[in-house]
């Protein structure tokens, strides 16, 4: 696992406009996004409320998270899933990242009701691009092969921070309904 930053009184406040509610055990950040704002926290196995808690690398930037969605609803969970099943060389490389996840949740603590279990659905099937997009910002290209997939067709999503100015997210807003420069593939959403 890749060091995480301690999370600041500052990014608490960013995550918990981000998620839309304050975070919950978090261990730190585990990827910052270009903007400066945190993107991915990584999550302790067991929540303060004692819930086992598998998704280690929890994706919090709302233009990903909204990417995420929007990549989903255009089927490419699908499309990978068949790639998943008919490439032997695609699906070794998704079985190493499963065991790269698993690897880095032990840094953090140990389980026992989520043993073996990962995110994203891996290693046999693709179940959360949100999930595996956190694992590859978190772990750098070439750990989580699907994940980088999505990450590239994410684009540059950080282009406009998904905390700050009110007024420029404003602004935005109305080039983008107007079709005026600023347009993006990805709109908000929520997370």
């Amino acid at each position: 696992m890749k060091p995480v930053e301690a999370m600041s009184a500052a990014d608490e406040a960013a995550i918990g406009t981000q998620l839309g509610r304050s975070p919950r055990g978090v261990a730190g950040v585990a990827w910052r996004c270009p903007c400066g704002q945190p993107g991915v926290v990584a999550t302790e196995p067991r929540l303060p409320d004692g819930t086992p808690f598998p998704t280690t690398y929890y994706l919090t930037c709302r233009r990903a998270t909204a990417g995420c969605s929007t990549l989903e609803a255009e089927g490419v969970m699908a499309e990978m899933a068949e790639r998943l099943e008919t490439d032997p060389e695609l699906a070794t490389a998704y079985h190493r990242a499963h065991q790269s996840y698993l690897a880095d949740r032990a840094e953090l603590g140990e389980v026992p009701e989520i043993d073996g279990v990962s995110a994203g659905g891996m290693p046999n099937r693709v179940k959360c691009i949100h999930a595996l997009v956190g694992h590859a910002l978190s772990a750098g290209p070439g750990v989580n092969p699907l994940g980088d997939e999505a990450v590239t067709a994410l684009g540059e999503f950080w282009v406009r921070p998904c905390v700050g100015d009110d007024q420029q997210e404003q602004d935005q807003s109305v080039q983008d309904q107007q079709g005026g420069i600023g347009t993006t593939k990805i709109k908000d959403g929520d997370s």
